[in-house]
């Protein structure tokens, strides 16, 4: 019996600290400029960095010397990193157009897959990421920092709650100065003005935010037409891509306008939705204005950050490779809403080049 209890303790012992154990990410790319973040992070200890695929060999060897990292974590072969390393999980940091290539690469080997924004450059790379993932019963996320935004949840549980009422419009506006002007890196600005290697400009770059939050403010709802209209205010600077764009999003009940720019005069990331009983406008990460009634007046709200794990990519993604988080089908990161995120793009692109409304089938 006391060699039973012991057998048992140890066991449990055994299960807690392999419950607890980081999870093991590898990266793939370094030319993406969010990939800092991920070794910028030393207090956590939710994961570890197991490889570092980048076929650059400057580039890798820039950020071997800048955070101190052993060169064995150095692949300049993606498939045999992820051989080698055996990783949990795989975060992209390269170009939105390599996204594909990540996920054939991850997905019969079954590691799961986050990426930046969006989802892939075109609607047939969406698809067969998604078709990947289900197979292969894998988790594919697409992080936005819009996700982590604490004024975007108050908007939607304000939607959920019925207290805007019917949407009826939404105007979501993001973007900068410009990435020359804000000072990207060089592998950065490279990717982001390439219209194969980034899908577009503006359009791509910042146009994406609008698309998932309106998706996901209807719960998946696809629109019925794509209107687009894209500009180079700057051609001197973006050959070959636009560097502005409006997209309106037509639904049977709601319209949705996005402004994707490199034109700001300061960055921005915010987000109005207007009700047939109130609006709330989402200021910034942690401040709405609000009005739920005709006679009331508009009220500012300060709200804290969302929870620790809600605003860490890293963390996030650890917790659903773990299955200590469960993400509703359409949530922000998931599949469901950023295939048709992808779709709306794909469409706008359309509308752009053709001057005309696309409507989706």
């Amino acid at each position: 019996m006391k060699s039973y209890f012991i057998t048992l303790i140890c066991v449990l012992f055994l299960s807690r600290a392999f419950a607890q154990a980081p999870v093991k990410i590898a990266i793939a790319g370094l030319s993406h400029g969010h990939v800092d973040w991920i070794f910028n992070r030393p207090a956590k200890k939710d994961i570890i960095i197991a490889g570092i695929y980048e076929p650059n060999k400057v580039l890798a060897d820039k950020y071997a010397k800048r955070y101190k990292l052993d060169q064995s974590l150095f692949f300049s072969d993606l498939n045999k990193m992820l051989d080698q390393v055996k990783p949990d999980a795989v975060s992209a940091f390269g170009a939105i157009k390599e996204h594909i290539t990540v996920v054939r690469a991850c997905a019969p080997r079954k590691i799961h897959v986050m990426v930046e924004k969006p989802l892939a450059t075109t609607l047939a790379d969406a698809k067969e990421i998604q078709s990947l993932a289900s197979k292969n019963n894998i988790h594919v996320l697409t992080n936005f920092e819009t996700s982590w935004y604490a004024s975007n949840q108050y908007v939607k549980d304000l939607a959920n709650e019925g207290k805007l009422g019917e949407i009826r419009k939404v105007m979501v506006n993001d973007g900068h100065q410009g990435p020359k002007e804000i000072g990207v890196s060089k592998e950065f600005l490279e990717i982001l003005t390439d219209p194969v290697k980034n899908g577009a400009g503006a359009l791509m770059d910042f146009g994406c935010y609008g698309a998932n939050l309106m998706t996901w403010l209807l719960q998946g709802e696809r629109p019925v037409s794509v209107t687009a209209v894209v500009h180079q205010n700057k051609p001197e600077i973006y050959k070959e891509v636009d560097d502005e764009a409006s997209i309106i999003l037509q639904y049977p009940s709601a319209q949705c306008i996005i402004q994707g720019s490199w034109n700001w005069t300061f960055a921005r990331k915010d987000m109005e939705v207007y009700g047939n009983k109130g609006y709330v406008i989402a200021q910034d990460a942690t401040t709405v204005r609000q009005r739920l009634q005709e006679k009331s007046a508009e009220a500012v709200v300060k709200l804290d950050p969302r929870p620790d794990l809600y605003t860490d990519p890293f963390s996030l993604l650890a917790a659903v490779v773990r299955g200590k988080l469960t993400l509703d089908k359409n949530d922000l990161y998931e599949l469901p809403i950023n295939v048709t995120v992808v779709e709306i793009l794909e469409a706008a692109k359309k509308s752009a080049v053709s001057h005309k409304t696309i409507f989706l089938q």
